[in-house]
């Protein structure tokens, strides 16, 4: 068996203020109709980014498969076996991101962590915001000593060329 990466007694937030009134929460399967728009409006640029390593999201994915992934992260969440939080506007009426906390697949980290904006919040004072305000978050709020932050502190192909866990 193995440890859980999370102690037990740990209690993943639920509703987090990010800056100019959005807010993180935990994603879930009602967001399907968001988080379609969110991905396949950026779907180039995400695939760019998380193609390889994930074969995510697919050029075809459905309104079906992406509820199922939806679902399935909701699942891993209440189960603490990985995070995706939603980045959504004070009404919850746009998903504009997702911020993704994982146990470590590679040696040398006790999280992998990465997130990302819909293309048109790239370069704005909201990414910029999120940019500096995830890894603080982390540092507060997460049982973790060693995050590593994919795409951010190393590339994508430097994480898929690091050694397995085990």
């Amino acid at each position: 068996m193995t440890t859980p990466w999370l102690p037990p007694d740990f209690d993943h937030p639920r509703h987090v203020p990010v800056a100019f009134g959005h807010h993180l929460r935990p994603i879930r399967p009602e967001d399907t109709d968001l988080d379609m728009v969110a991905v396949m409006g950026s779907q180039p640029r995400l695939w760019s980014i998380y193609g390889e390593a994930w074969g995510w999201p697919p050029a075809t994915m459905t309104h079906e498969q992406d509820r199922e992934d939806l679902a399935r992260h909701a699942r891993e969440m209440e189960t603490h076996e990985s995070f995706n939080y939603a980045l959504l506007d004070a009404d919850e009426t746009a998903l504009l991101g997702c911020v993704y906390i994982d146990p470590p697949e590679k040696a040398g980290a006790d999280a992998e962590i990465s997130w990302w904006v819909v293309d048109e919040c790239v370069g704005t004072d909201l990414e910029r915001a999120l940019d500096a305000f995830v890894p603080a978050w982390i540092a507060a709020d997460w049982p973790l000593e060693r995050p590593r932050y994919v795409g951010r502190d190393l590339t994508w192909a430097q994480w898929r060329a690091l050694p397995p866990l085990g």
